[in-house]
């Protein structure tokens, strides 16, 4: 595999992308990016402001664009939101010269990874935050499986071995 493609890691939020991400670019001496810290850093306000100021829509927007211009920089690891999948320009991209890893992980473990946090907007909006888990892995499943060049479980694992799959998945 050419050592310079980027690899870049979707599924689902808490799944463990940020975790993941950060370890995994550490192991393979690369920088590491993630598209909802680098909205955030590029606009100076919570991910949050942006959902009430702009919608999901105005959101969708600069993760899109931030998607595209972190994808120019050769040799990183990139974390992106749960939902970058949905835009097909995002897809196209991912697609194109991207080792994509799709972080899967079971409901039940989504819903208590993601229990105490405050910084999610689709599920601060809801009143059954499984429910609504469920229903956004069923309208995504479909992307996250396109765009992959490996599925790694995580339910249930520890960080060390969701690294070693990832990197002798990249290293074929």
């Amino acid at each position: 595999m050419d050592k310079f493609i980027n690899i870049v890691l979707v599924g689902p939020m808490g799944c463990g992308k940020t975790s993941v991400g950060r370890r995994l670019a550490c192991v393979l001496k690369r920088d590491f990016f993630d598209t909802d810290f680098e909205i955030v850093a590029r606009t100076g306000v919570a991910i949050e402001h942006i959902f009430d100021i702009e919608g999901e829509a105005g959101f969708r927007q600069r993760e899109m664009q931030m998607l595209e211009d972190l994808c120019k920089i050769p040799n990183v690891v990139i974390a992106t939101g749960g939902g970058i999948v949905i835009k097909e320009e995002n897809r196209a991209l991912l697609k194109q010269n991207c080792f994509v890893v799709y972080l899967s992980s079971s409901a039940e473990q989504l819903v208590k990874r993601t229990a105490r946090s405050k910084s999610r907007p689709l599920l601060e909006q809801s009143n059954n935050r499984e429910q609504t888990i469920r229903d956004l892995l069923n309208a995504r499943e479909g992307f996250y499986q396109e765009v992959a060049n490996v599925v790694i479980d995580t339910t249930g694992r520890k960080l060390y071995a969701i690294i070693n799959d990832i990197k002798k998945a990249v290293l074929k």
